[in-house]
């Protein structure tokens, strides 16, 4: 009984860190805005960082209002400079939001000079604190509709997207692919992308079989996850997505992957292979920084990762990874 336990929590912590959305019928609400500076950012400190830790007081708050704007985000009279000509939309993961996946990412990106972006997308029910539960591809057209929002706003000819998990993997590619997206995004650059699908560290029936049942009960809450299913290794909407290879033409891919991911695996399922007329950069994260032990959830709190997101972004003028130990593999 122990064991079922054990295994029970596993599954279902991994089906919460998966990444999808909301059928298109459901409206999404106007983003909150936080001021400047008040959303807390990871600390790049010499002896390490905790990843996911230094997320939690954004998690926390976004549960209160879980539609609020990272700062740096979703400022829609902000115009692209010629240095920096992409918007950036940010895209959250499974049963996250946000303001808890991007307090971190979204002001290092707004003090590098990008116009940022974030949507919430996929509720179960309005304002609910837990999204990207819906089916992916209707999530997908959540996507399609806020870039194209963003593209009207901006001006600018193409957005850049980087998202986390599902954010990063199944759901953008389905809109690059189904939605018209190829000819709307010049990158997209996933941290611990969904892509390919995953077995949960084997346990990803089982957390479908716990989704089912919790769903009745939980769906004001977003338990009830069609995109954890959608994300499920072999599922209907992998082999539609991945018919006809992995990627767009036109369309740069880069993905950082770490080994310690327990949720979206085998991790080397996060890789993708460059059909034509696409470019694609798998990054290892361990093959940059030894000492970085961040899991799945962590990525989007990693300072690591941050500057492998300014690299892809602006490959013009990388910088070297300074890279901080980081002890925790969540």
């Amino acid at each position: 009984m122990r064991r079922f336990l054990k295994a029970a929590v596993t599954a279902l912590a991994a089906a919460a860190c998966l990444t999808a959305t909301v059928p298109a019928a459901s409206a999404a609400p106007a983003p909150r805005h936080a001021a400047a500076g008040t959303s807390p950012a990871p600390p790049a400190a010499p002896l390490g960082s905790l990843g996911l830790v230094d997320g939690a007081p954004a998690v926390l708050a976004s549960a209160l209002d879980p539609d609020r704007s990272p700062a740096g985000a979703n400022d829609f009279t902000c115009k692209p400079s010629a240095a920096h000509p992409y918007p950036v939309v940010l895209i959250h993961g499974t049963f996250a939001n946000a303001f808890a996946n991007w307090s971190g990412l979204a002001p290092v990106l707004k003090n590098a000079g990008y116009c940022v972006f974030a949507l919430n997308y996929g509720e179960a029910k309005p304002h609910a604190p837990i999204k990207a539960v819906g089916p992916i591809p209707a999530s997908a057209k959540e996507l399609a509709a806020y870039v194209d929002k963003v593209l009207a706003a901006t001006g600018a000819s193409k957005v850049d997207l980087v998202g986390h998990s599902q954010g990063g993997g199944l759901m953008p590619q389905w809109y690059l692919r189904f939605d018209g997206g190829a000819a709307k995004v010049h990158q997209l650059v996933g941290i611990s992308p969904s892509s390919h699908g995953t077995t949960a560290s084997g346990l990803i029936h089982l957390g479908d079989g716990l989704l089912d049942v919790a769903g009745h009960a939980g769906k004001p809450f977003g338990l009830d996850s069609p995109a954890a299913k959608d994300q499920t290794i072999g599922s209907p909407v992998i082999q539609q997505l991945y018919a006809k290879g992995d990627t767009e033409p036109g369309v740069t891919y880069t993905n950082i992957v770490t080994k310690t991911d327990v949720v979206v695996t085998p991790y080397t399922n996060q890789f993708l292979t460059a059909g034509p007329g696409a470019t694609v950069h798998n990054i290892l994260l361990q093959d940059v920084c030894p000492l970085d032990l961040t899991g799945h959830a962590g990525g989007a709190y990693d300072p690591n990762d941050y500057r492998l997101v300014l690299n892809a972004l602006d490959p013009a003028h990388t910088e070297p990874v300074r890279c901080v130990p980081m002890p925790l593999p969540v």
